[in-house]
């Protein structure tokens, strides 16, 4: 009796532990889903904000230019990402570029830059960050304005030695108390707007729409 009773309470915890692992996993991907959807939500409104609809007339959520996999570092992206194009009358007049600042005090730092096809900045927005309140995060707009510092900003304006913080000797002012996430922002909108001269060509370059061979003879 004894032996029975032992692997009938085995098989029933057997069972819970199966059942708990299964909630354990439909909660956790449930969550994952929010988080993600919540991620994706904020990245349109960020779009949006940099590039309002007035200066626009075309869908930069769907229009896009993935960024080639040589470049992912500098940008400190793991797993690449897209550049959402802006374009009024069919010709672009900003894109807004992923980045991510591997270097803030918490760790990474998430970020949608808007560069307007002259190379100015037409801003930056932070959409994900663990830096401390009160601190680090007011690079968040919801904090602080400072954010807003670099519209306008480009790799010219300030000279290239001024992309710093005041504290390196450069022209951008950085939080009392806190001077590394401003530090891990500047550097990282710099490296953003470096990589934009560079993949600027291939952005403007036409795009071939190709046909099969009867249709190209005609």
């Amino acid at each position: 009796m004894l032996g029975k009773s032992i692997a009938s309470n085995s098989v029933l915890l057997g069972i819970f532990a199966l059942i708990t692992a299964g909630v354990l996993a439909g909660t956790k991907l449930a969550t994952n889903d929010r988080i993600a959807a919540a991620e994706r939500a904020a990245a349109q409104k960020a779009l949006l904000q940099i590039v309002p609809l007035e200066r626009h007339n075309n869908d930069i959520l769907v229009d896009t230019h993935p960024i080639p996999a040589k470049y992912w570092a500098d940008l400190g992206l793991k797993d690449g990402g897209d550049i959402n194009l802006a374009r009024d009358q069919g010709e672009i007049i900003a894109a807004i570029i992923p980045a991510i600042a591997p270097d803030g005090y918490s760790g990474n730092i998430g970020m949608m830059i808007g560069v307007n096809i002259d190379g100015t900045l037409a801003g930056v927005r932070v959409l994900t960050h663990t830096e401390t309140p009160g601190l680090g995060d007011k690079v968040d707009l919801k904090k602080s304005d400072w954010i807003l510092s670099f519209n306008g900003k480009s790799l010219s304006y300030p000279r290239l030695d001024g992309w710093a913080v005041k504290k390196d000797g450069g022209d951008f002012d950085a939080f009392t108390g806190a001077t590394i996430t401003p530090r891990a922002v500047v550097q990282a909108v710099k490296r953003t707007l470096q990589f934009f001269d560079q993949i600027k060509p291939s952005l403007l370059k036409p795009t071939v729409v190709t046909t099969n061979a009867s249709e190209a003879e005609q």
